[in-house]
C-alpha cells in the first residue's frame, strides 16, 4: 500500500499577507503524513515590478513575462515568497526545502510557442523528475515549490502554479497515494458566484461538462478543473477545491474521476 501524500496549492494573496500566511502554515503543518506545498506570488511580483518601474501586463488573467519581468518573478517567487514560507515552516518544526524547477532538475519546461498571444518567457511543463521529489519526501523533507521551471539550456521560465501542482501530483502518483488540494478565496466551486454557500460538494466529469455548458462554471475555474481531471486521469486519488483556512474542515468541492 502506498503512503499518503497531500499536495496543497495556495494562491499568492494567501501567502503574501502575514496573518493569512501564518494561519496557512499552521494548518498545513497539521496535515498528517507526507506533504508538499506549491505557492504563487503574483501580487508581490506586481508590487516589486512597479517599484522598479517595470509595467506588469496581463492577458486573460495571465502575466506577460518579458525579460525584465522574468527577472522580477524569479527573484520574488524563487526568493522572497518561497523563503518566507520555508522559514515559517522551519519555525513549525517542518524540514522544508524551497525549490524551483531548476533545483535538482526536478521540472523542465519549454517556452510556450507564440500563438494569438506572445506570453514571453512562460514555460509549458515537459518533464518531471518524480524520483528526486519522492526521495526528498521519503526523508521527511517538505518540498515548497515556486512557480518557476527551466528549459535545461540555462533559462528560467515563469510557469502557472496550478500547472506546477498538477504536474507534480501526476508524477508523484506513481510513488504515493496523492490528494491534491487547490486552495483559494472561496469555500469551493460555487453554483452561484454571488452565493458563497452554494458549494458543489462533489464533482464528476459528467457534472463538469454540464456545468460548463450551462454557464455555472466559467472563467478561471474551467482551467483549474481541467487540471484537476487531468490529474485524476493519471493516477491522483482525489482533488479538493476549498478555502485555505478550511483544509481541515469537511466540505469544499471534492473532484473524483468516478463515484
Amino acid at each position: 500500500m502506498k503512503e499518503q501524500l497531500t499536495i496543497v496549492k495556495v494562491g499568492g494573496k494567501i501567502v503574501e499577507e502575514p496573518a493569512s500566511l501564518q494561519q496557512l502554515l499552521h494548518d498545513f503543518s497539521l496535515i498528517k503524513g507526507h506533504k508538499l506545498l506549491v505557492h504563487g506570488g503574483g501580487r508581490s511580483a506586481t508590487a516589486i515590478a512597479s517599484k522598479l518601474g517595470i509595467e506588469s501586463r496581463m492577458v486573460n488573467g495571465r502575466r506577460i513575462t518579458d525579460e525584465a519581468t522574468l527577472e522580477v518573478v524569479t527573484m520574488v517567487y524563487g526568493g522572497l515568497v518561497n523563503k518566507k514560507i520555508v522559514a515559517g515552516l522551519q519555525a513549525l518544526n517542518l524540514n522544508a526545502m524551497g525549490l524551483t524547477g531548476a533545483d535538482l532538475d526536478y521540472m523542465r519546461s519549454e517556452k510556450r510557442p507564440v500563438a494569438e498571444v506572445d506570453y514571453g518567457f512562460v514555460g509549458d511543463v515537459k518533464q518531471v523528475n518524480a524520483t528526486i521529489l519522492a526521495d526528498l519526501i521519503a526523508r521527511d523533507v517538505v518540498p515548497v515549490l515556486a512557480p518557476l521551471t527551466h528549459d535545461g539550456k540555462g533559462n528560467m521560465l515563469n510557469t502557472n502554479a496550478d500547472t506546477i501542482a498538477g504536474e507534480a501530483a501526476k508524477a508523484l502518483a506513481a510513488h504515493f497515494e496523492v490528494t491534491l488540494m487547490f486552495c483559494f478565496e472561496k469555500k469551493g466551486v460555487l453554483k452561484d458566484e454571488n452565493d458563497d454557500e452554494s458549494v458543489i460538494p462533489l464533482l464528476l466529469p459528467a457534472d463538469f461538462t454540464n456545468y460548463v455548458a450551462s454557464g455555472v462554471i466559467q472563467g478561471g475555474m474551467i482551467p483549474k478543473l481541467e487540471n484537476a481531471f487531468a490529474a485524476l486521469q493519471q493516477g491522483v486519488a482525489k482533488v479538493v477545491i476549498t478555502r485555505a483556512d478550511l483544509i481541515h474542515t469537511p466540505g469544499g468541492t471534492v473532484v473524483l474521476p468516478y463515484y
